[in-house]
């Protein structure tokens, strides 16, 4: 079997059975597609020699594109194993760079705390403005539910409903979740609703479709810069970030934290565990069984 036809297989097998996203096959297909050209075709039939050639092409590469390369061909040889295409896997002569997942940004609950008196001072001096009710809808679904901006932006009229208090939504990879919203959250939504037209499909209607990703970039730090936070430091992710950090700081569950954020792998969520040391002893002083027999 040539390079080709061993590529297009396993990126079936990865559609069929591990229902990998469009764009997840494309960037799979196009690593190894990459790496069969520089083995002039002889992928398939790669011993440890040739995979440390590669490697050695790799090298102006940063170590994150390294890591990524490499583990896609770690599951693809594991593939060709498994499927009998070859009688051994030749892998592990492939290089494995050490990354280091870089922190996300956040936000402390003081920042939170002046972002939403923000919003409240502005619903004072403008009386309730529709543009005002519409940004107070925002912050709270973007810090109450860890949505993401496109998720947020491109919502149903009617994806929320007073009597239910979470969304089902489909994110990445078309995964379906459910994410609970909270009152605080339905009743900002209900006041903003009102002022949707009942022809409009979204939410948060703009022109002929929805509130953009980039308007809502901006309009988080237009906020930011009122409550007095450094606009640079904020983004609708950066509130994601502190809706997930601040529910770890509370004792919320690692799994359950990774069903509401739409994550796929835990591992994506575990960068939320950076909760400040302090917390953790006081966690530990007080919550810990051996704590009761003292």
């Amino acid at each position: 079997m040539n390079d080709r036809e061993a590529i297009a297989l396993f990126l079936e097998m990865l559609a069929a059975e591990g229902g990998a996203a469009r764009n997840t096959l494309l960037a799979y297909g196009s690593d190894l597609r990459a790496a069969s050209d520089v083995l002039a075709g002889g992928l398939v039939t790669a011993d440890a020699a040739a995979l440390q050639r590669l490697g050695a092409a790799w090298m102006p590469l940063s170590r994150t594109s390294v890591a990524r390369k490499a583990s896609v061909l770690r599951r693809f040889f594991g593939f060709l194993d498994e499927e009998g295409i070859r009688k051994d896997d030749p892998s592990d002569a492939l290089p494995r760079p050490t990354t280091q997942r870089a922190l996300p940004r956040t936000l402390s609950h003081a920042d939170v705390d002046r972002l939403f008196a923000a919003l409240e001072d502005r619903r004072r001096d403008r009386h309730s403005h529709p543009l005002t009710l519409r940004l107070i809808a925002l912050f709270e679904l973007l810090y109450g539910s860890g949505l993401r901006a496109t998720e947020l932006v491109s919502l149903p009229r009617m994806a929320l409903r007073g009597d239910r208090p979470f969304l089902i939504l489909r994110g990445k990879g078309g995964r379906e979740r459910l994410v609970p919203i909270s009152d605080r959250a339905r009743a900002a939504v209900a006041e903003w609703r009102a002022h949707v037209p009942d022809g409009q499909p979204f939410l948060f209607p703009s022109g002929n479709g929805h509130l953009s990703r980039v308007r809502l970039f901006q309009l988080v730090r237009e906020l930011a810069a009122e409550a007095g936070i450094p606009p640079q430091r904020i983004s609708p992710h950066v509130l994601r970030h502190a809706f997930a950090t601040h529910l770890l700081e509370g004792g919320a569950d690692l799994r359950a934290l990774q069903t509401m954020l739409g994550h796929a792998d835990i591992g994506t969520t575990q960068i939320y565990t950076h909760v400040n040391s302090a917390h953790l002893v006081e966690l530990v002083n007080s919550r810990h069984p051996l704590m009761d027999r003292k």
